[in-house]
């Protein structure tokens, strides 16, 4: 008898429980999707962002890779091939190690 009280009492905790778990489990995906969904860039946008950028650049593998490397991590690129970094603040700010503009 004691046996069938607690497996009872156990029972109901649990058939509450499980349908809470679920649904914060839900929401925590949807919410982690949603924000990778809005960081990511679609495909070739920055590769075809920098080779504008980039054209005209004397040392075009660097100048596409650190333009790369902004864009990914802005989501954007100034138009043009030089200057226009106001359009881009998190490009036109980000620097190197040694204090200096990273972003081309």
């Amino acid at each position: 008898m004691h046996t069938n009280i607690i497996s009872l009492c156990f029972g109901k905790k649990m058939k509450l429980l499980t349908p809470t778990l679920v649904v914060l489990f839900l929401l925590f995906t949807s919410s982690y999707t949603q924000a990778a969904m809005e960081d990511s860039v679609p495909a070739g946008f920055c590769g075809s962002k920098c080779k504008v950028r980039c054209s005209k650049a004397s040392v075009q593998d660097r100048c596409l890779k650190y333009c790369g490397i902004c864009c990914a991590t802005c989501k954007c690129v100034p138009s043009g091939t030089y200057g226009n970094k106001d359009q881009c603040p998190c490009y036109r700010d980000m620097l190197s190690s040694k204090g200096r503009p990273k972003c081309p």
